[in-house]
């Protein structure tokens, strides 16, 4: 589709192509309402059709437009360009986590307060109502400031009372039996195609954290089949085996990567004051090597909340 420089959306004049993609574009344009830099996605053509594609492009702008917080992109504006749907949100320079671990893993403390950032995102998705359901590296952004952004909510699943509107996620492609998110990041809930909750995006969270603290996603196989079967069976390599890591904090990720939903952490609150407790009660909890005693009374404390 490439939309020309200088085509106006509305009150948006297109700059330059950001990202293009099998369903939409986006463009970096200007408000020429408020004179200010902002992102535009855009559905292509055949997408626009879809009945299907066009309720999910929907949802996530309705999703996207009840969350105000720092921790999750800002959407400012809907509209409608020749039969195209497009959604306006806040332009963010940086880039997303994926092309940060394209250049290996993360600093121990950098993966925890990114992980800390996700949390919060999360929790105040999880008080709207609204479950994320594709949680992975491409969806998070990390801006040249260095804060947390959770991109794409196409996939989120809704109460119906949050949108306001029948239910988006009664459409075929989400009743039961059948899977949807993204392979490696699925929580074994998703895998098995079962209701899910909120604490389907903490199995994701733990995923991601130990991705940016190995530096490889801990559930692989040589096809998707066989990275399902891994969600589901198999448990999650030790962290040590990859990288030096505290021993509570291996024990946090392995908590959110628990098999059953009941053993995980209960809400993305709790992950984030967990993981805040480790990096306030000890500077080196990064680090495996503190002396035992030192670790003591804080292996009870997290223990108690598990």
């Amino acid at each position: 589709m490439n939309l020309n420089a200088g085509l106006q959306l509305g009150p948006y004049r297109i700059d330059s192509l950001i990202a293009s993609g099998s369903t939409a574009e986006v463009y970096q344009a200007r408000d020429t309402r408020l004179d200010r830099n902002v992102a535009v996605k855009v559905l292509v053509p055949g997408v626009a059709m879809d009945a299907d594609r066009l309720a999910r492009f929907a949802q996530e702008a309705r999703a996207t437009a009840l969350l105000n917080h720092p921790n999750v992109v800002g959407l400012y504006d809907i509209g409608l360009h020749d039969g195209l749907p497009y959604v306006v949100s806040e332009l963010l320079q940086g880039s997303t986590l994926r092309e940060q671990l394209a250049r290996g893993p993360l600093r121990v403390r950098v993966a925890v307060r990114q992980a800390i950032e996700i949390a919060h995102g999360l929790a105040a998705a999880h008080d709207a109502g609204i479950v994320h359901r594709d949680l992975k590296p491409e969806n998070v952004f990390v801006t040249s400031e260095g804060r947390v952004k959770i991109l794409d909510f196409g996939l989120a699943k809704c109460r119906k009372e949050t949108l306001g509107l029948p239910q988006q996620d009664s459409s075929k492609s989400t009743q039961p039996g059948v899977i949807l998110g993204t392979v490696g990041y699925m929580s074994p809930e998703q895998v098995r195609g079962t209701d899910i909750d909120e604490r389907s995006d903490i199995f994701s969270v733990g995923v991601i954290l130990h991705e940016m603290l190995s530096g490889v996603a801990p559930f692989r196989g040589e096809s998707a089949i066989e990275t399902l079967h891994a969600i589901l069976k198999d448990e999650a390599p030790p962290l040590s085996a990859g990288r030096e890591c505290s021993v509570e904090l291996g024990l946090v990720v392995r908590h959110c990567l628990e098999k059953k939903r009941e053993a995980r952490f209960q809400s993305a609150r709790d992950l984030a004051f967990v993981l805040e407790f480790l990096v306030q009660a000890r500077p080196g909890v990064a680090r495996s090597a503190a002396p035992p005693s030192a670790w003591s009374d804080l292996r009870a404390s997290i223990a108690s909340l598990f």
